[in-house]
């Protein structure tokens, strides 16, 4: 078993909480972050993290602070990564250039001197629509739902002759299709992981993460996940922005669950070379949650905002099917969401968050990337 693993994006909300869990597992933990503004705001080091592990300040596209970085490691977890659809769709060369070269950099390092096993994260968001099935049975890849059909109002993806198709859970041999820069570059990096791991002997898993929640999220990013998003608006007392009509569904994973997969993916042995869902297999309506978060933060009154518009890059239904993952890597999510949520709930009444949800609304829009 590795002893010694490096965790790129280690100081953020889900490379925090391996770290805890490989600490008390009896690993050493070695972090690479750029502890990027936007995510950490003018902190230094982040108050949660573990004082046992060493923390490396630098960008992953530094070669010289990726090789220092590895000295003495026998296993990393790759979550280093700009996250967010919507900015993702204006700041395209930020972003290729963090995820796709970030990722080629830690590689080209990596060829030089392989590891025991690399674990990367990559993203439900690759699927674009999850899979759905037809009246008749049939199971199929939806396409994009057309600009046209959207501006009238018409959330639902449909077949070819325009009959609506019943949302299934998507599994990992769903044929990809992405619909916005970071979909493309989580697609680049478990390629690009899986590729290199194979020519150079390295062991390499990656895990598609779906929506993740739980304590320490970035609550004054208004790019990351939507029970954060929804979280910096109702502690504001302002009402979560829904798009579409709120009838779209997710998968929603505790971060705990999240930790736990990249421990399994770490330290599995007959399942190297291979991609894993890993969400909760629940399928939930996105204006269901911000209803329940909502409520337990004690703020019941607060009712989402359904603005009715369409964002470039969206996707209508996309829920995990978590059977691989089961069976291969033995995951097994253990945090109900009531219970998931009441703890998020918990930690949020001691945090303050800069609402910036509608200043990046308007950006979009002003971009043409809202209708």
């Amino acid at each position: 078993m590795s002893r010694r693993v490096l965790i790129t994006g280690g100081a953020g909300f889900i490379g925090s909480h391996v770290t805890d869990l490989l600490l008390s597992s009896g690993y050493s933990v070695r972090i690479l972050d750029v502890l990027a503004q936007q995510v950490h705001g003018e902190s230094a080091r982040p108050s949660y993290l573990s004082k046992e592990a060493e923390l490396v300040v630098g960008d992953v596209r530094e070669a010289s602070k990726v090789e220092h970085a590895l000295a003495g490691v026998d296993a990393v977890i790759h979550l280093a990564a700009a996250v967010g659809v919507g900015q993702s769709m204006y700041e395209i060369t930020s972003y290729t250039s963090i995820n796709d070269l970030g990722t080629a950099v830690l590689l080209e390092a990596l060829a030089k001197r392989p590891i025991e096993k690399l674990v990367c994260a990559s993203s439900m968001s690759i699927y674009g629509e999850g899979l759905a099935r037809r009246d008749d049975g049939e199971t199929v890849s939806p396409r994009e739902r057309p600009i046209e059909q959207l501006r009238k109002g018409l959330w639902e993806v449909v077949d070819g002759d325009g009959a609506r198709l019943a949302p299934v859970p998507t599994p990992e041999n769903k044929q990809p299709s992405l619909s916005s820069i970071y979909a493309l570059g989580k697609y680049a990096q478990e390629r690009q992981c899986l590729i290199v791991g194979n020519a150079y002997g390295i062991p390499t898993v990656a895990l598609r993460f779906f929506n993740v929640y739980g304590p320490r999220q970035a609550l004054s990013n208004p790019y990351t996940g939507v029970l954060s998003i929804f979280a910096s608006r109702i502690l504001n007392n302002r009402p979560p922005l829904i798009f579409e009509d709120g009838n779209q569904c997710r998968d929603f994973v505790h971060v705990h669950d999240v930790a736990q997969a990249c421990k399994l993916a770490l330290e599995c042995q007959n399942g190297n070379g291979e991609v894993y869902n890993i969400g909760s297999g629940e399928r939930r309506s996105i204006a269901s949650i911000a209803t329940d978060l909502a409520r337990v933060t004690g703020r019941p009154h607060i009712e989402p905002q359904i603005t009715g518009k369409y964002r470039a890059g969206d996707i209508r239904h996309c829920f995990a099917d978590i059977t691989k993952a089961r069976a291969r890597l033995g995951y097994a999510p253990s945090v109900a969401f009531d219970a998931g949520l009441a703890q998020l709930a918990e930690w949020l009444a001691d945090q303050a968050a800069t609402d910036s949800v509608e200043a990046a609304t308007r950006e979009l829009e002003n971009r043409g990337l809202v209708a």
